[in-house]
């Protein structure tokens, strides 16, 4: 009996190595479990492995202080850098077109958000970093709170221990409101939307297709090549009607008046190329999402093909000539759930699923070249993970002076690998670095990165959770944070609907996305028959994580 007992103390008492890990993942497990829990709608996921590391902590629980600190840092580094990854390929590709706007309106949000804690700062005495603790709560981003953790020990060193502790607990109180205000916004911009027809103006695509019928002789029998290279405005020619017959253009295919033409085309650029070609047709609305494409034209069918023969990665578009080779259109470009109107001097990635046009068997033959076996994919690039691991913990240890602070900053471990996954996911590429991994490999390693650092959060800083809510500030601070979730949303929701005219669907989704609170996201989704806020959210999420990461760090350090 005694051999069990003091067996069960160095398992799960006594801090070392493996107690340490035990502990971990005991938590981890609880946390994910007690994460399927749901009140109504809402859920807190696996922010409960934090919440569960706090309670732990709070009933005694103490693991190995250098392994605990290791495995938030494992965890942190994993997780931004298979963030950055993941969303490097739609990073650049969402700051065009609509995404302008889109991600205006959450840098607005963001500015709001800042400037915000800076009155609350100094209207109400507390300190900068539990303000960021606060504000990280408050728009649900534990990213963030990492990225500032790791800015304030580089800043205070060992002696701000309690510091980064109660930055923590900061976090660990407003998490739930925050989560709660951004639902409570959801359904006040719902109530006070304008009564007016209502759109689905934002489809998972930046391509619109419109067709035109050729009356500017300046056009009549030129190639297609030849019309290109008079027209500054990126088209696609997808699909020729003359008369009864259909015809699949390639670039040496000669252009007759009357010809009724299909396009692709970024919608602000109609106006433009209505003019250059010719009137408008009214007979049919080609952006409708139930189009059956197959049945238009029996003659031609429309497959999406992926992208798994290695030699192509990095390869431009124009240079694949695969419009003379095997006569398909390439139509459309889904990279990373961004839709990207193909053009010629497109880099194309490994992943990228292309949508082609064309008769049956010459899509066949295109199938072979593009590969189109996914089970190739199965295999994560991870020579290219690790080193660009290592390239973002570097980079992320380099100061950078900046005018006006005492001392250099460092991106950290939060900062500098996001950036480099991110520069690796939207170039590696081009220098034909293989980056792609499924989305299961993707979510793993991020699930596994968030979950490992929630964990050890909760341990390090629970064991004054209760105390601060009780004879502390934490009644304050729960309260400020509502503020800072609230009055933001509130105010940029109200500039999207009455100053843009968007839709509540478009609307909300920008805004979980500039506030990366999937969990409202959700409950959006459930009141809104659209897909328009998911794909909102996919446009901002990747600029606004990036930006948070960053600006919380440089606010910091201009307050500490």
């Amino acid at each position: 009996m005694e051999a069990v007992y003091s067996w069960c103390r160095m398992v799960f008492v006594e801090p070392s190595v493996l107690q340490t890990l035990v502990i971990l993942t005991l938590v981890s497990a609880v946390g994910l479990i007690l994460g399927k829990l749901r009140l109504g709608r809402i859920s807190l996921g696996i922010t409960f492995v934090f919440f569960v590391g706090i309670l732990a902590a709070h009933f005694g629980v103490v693991v190995q202080p250098e392994m605990s600190s290791f495995a938030q840092t494992l965890g942190l580094t994993l997780f931004v850098y298979a963030l950055g990854v993941e969303v490097g390929p739609s990073f650049f590709p969402s700051l065009k077109s609509q995404g302008i706007l889109y991600n205006g309106l959450g840098l607005l949000l963001i500015t709001l958000g800042l400037l915000l804690v800076v009155i609350l700062h100094y209207s109400f005495g507390i300190s900068m970093p539990n303000m960021m603790g606060i504000m990280s709560g408050a728009v649900t981003n534990t990213p963030m709170l990492a990225a500032v953790q790791s800015t304030l020990q580089d800043i205070v060193g060992l002696e701000g221990t309690r510091q980064v502790a109660d930055l923590a607990l900061a976090c660990a109180l407003t998490y739930p409101l925050g989560v709660v205000g951004m639902i409570l916004a959801i359904l006040i911009l719902q109530v006070i939307e304008p009564k007016r027809q209502k759109e689905d103006r934002l489809e998972s695509k930046t391509t619109y297709i419109t067709e035109l019928e050729l009356t500017n002789p300046g056009l009549f029998s030129k190639s297609i090549l030849e019309v290109v290279r008079l027209q500054e405005k990126h088209f696609i020619i997808s699909r020729v009607w003359r008369g009864d017959k259909l015809i699949v253009p390639t670039s040496q295919t000669l252009l007759q008046g009357g010809d009724h033409l299909l396009l692709l085309i970024h919608e602000e650029d109609l106006g433009v190329l209505e003019a250059f070609f010719g009137r408008r047709s009214e007979s049919r609305d080609w952006n409708r999402p139930d189009i059956d494409w197959d049945a238009i034209d029996a003659q031609l069918i429309t497959k999406r093909l992926i992208i798994t023969n290695g030699k192509i990665n990095g390869i431009k578009l124009g240079a694949l000539r695969l419009r003379n080779e095997y006569g398909i259109n390439i139509t459309r470009i889904d990279r990373a759930g961004i839709e990207i109107l193909a053009s010629p001097e497109l880099h194309l990635q490994l992943g990228d699923r292309l949508t082609v046009v064309g008769e049956a068997q010459e899509i066949a033959k295109a199938k072979k070249f593009i590969g189109d076996s996914i089970n190739t994919l199965d295999k994560p690039k991870l020579v290219s993970f690790f080193a660009g691991l290592a390239l973002g913990c570097i980079l992320g240890s380099i100061p950078v002076a900046i005018p006006g602070l005492s001392m250099p900053i460092k991106l950290g471990l939060a900062g500098g690998p996001i950036i480099i996954g991110i520069l690796m996911g939207a170039f590696g590429p081009r220098l034909r670095i293989a980056t792609y991994m499924t989305n299961s490999a993707t979510q793993l390693i991020k699930q596994l990165g968030i979950i490992l650092y929630l964990a050890g959060l909760g341990l390090a800083s629970g064991a004054h959770f209760f105390e601060t809510i009780i004879h502390g500030d934490g009644l304050l601070w729960i309260f400020l944070g509502f503020l800072i979730t609230l009055l933001p949303t509130l105010l940029v929701g109200i500039v999207s609907l009455f100053g843009y005219r968007k839709t509540h669907a478009e609307t909300v989704g920008l805004l979980c996305g500039a506030m990366a609170n999937s969990m409202a996201l959700d409950y959006a989704m459930s009141l809104n028959e659209s897909r328009s806020s998911s794909v909102a959210y996919a446009i901002v999420y990747p600029v606004a994580m990036f930006v948070r990461i960053i600006s919380a760090q440089i606010l910091l350090s201009f307050f500490v």
